[in-house]
């Protein structure tokens, strides 16, 4: 069932799955706060034979399916307008550009991880600022025309706040690497 303001009160079955289906939407969320909040715990808790960008990676990856899939759940399929495509296109295009340039240590915070990764200038750099979070919301966008727009919402709110809190990086709380045994 999707989303609907249109009565009142949802039934609990309702209730639930709008429940559920959020905490979903923000379950990456935490998860990033604390690992760029707190560096140097989750290189510790990776040792040092564990690539913590790649560890971040693969956890990244599930939460994302995760995600994906509760949205599964109260999407409505149908052949979308012309212009969703191109929001959907335009904004994974960014998101590849942002993996072809930075790579795995860039996109999963390897600076905060303690690893020296080169400034980029290339398009997109330097000619918008966060171009990842503005491709994952262009795609987010996209996809209105399938999924509610609550959860579309809350999803780029979330983008959002990731944005800021990246934003006020303080450089003494990176992470050290360990040194593989």
């Amino acid at each position: 069932m999707a989303w609907s303001f249109q009565s009142a009160a949802m039934d609990g079955q309702e209730w639930w799955q709008n429940t559920l289906v959020c905490c979903s939407i923000i379950s990456p969320f935490p998860f990033y706060w604390a690992l760029w909040n707190y560096p140097q715990a989750w290189v510790n808790m990776c040792g040092p034979n564990i690539d913590p960008c790649q560890r971040m990676a693969h956890v990244a990856h599930v939460l994302k399916f995760i995600q994906i899939s509760a949205l599964f759940t109260v999407s409505v399929f149908s052949w979308p307008p012309f212009y969703c495509w191109i929001l959907i296109i335009l904004g994974q295009y960014l998101n590849l550009r942002v993996y072809q340039l930075l790579g795995e240590d860039g996109v999963y915070y390897g600076v905060r991880f303690g690893k020296n990764i080169p400034w980029v200038h290339e398009f997109p750099f330097g000619y918008m600022k966060d171009p990842q979070y503005i491709g994952s919301t262009l795609s987010l966008i996209g996809c209105l025309f399938w999924v509610p727009w609550p959860y579309v919402l809350l999803w780029s709110a979330c983008y959002l706040l990731m944005s800021f809190m990246e934003s006020k990086e303080d450089i003494s709380s990176r992470a050290k690497l360990l040194k593989p045994s």
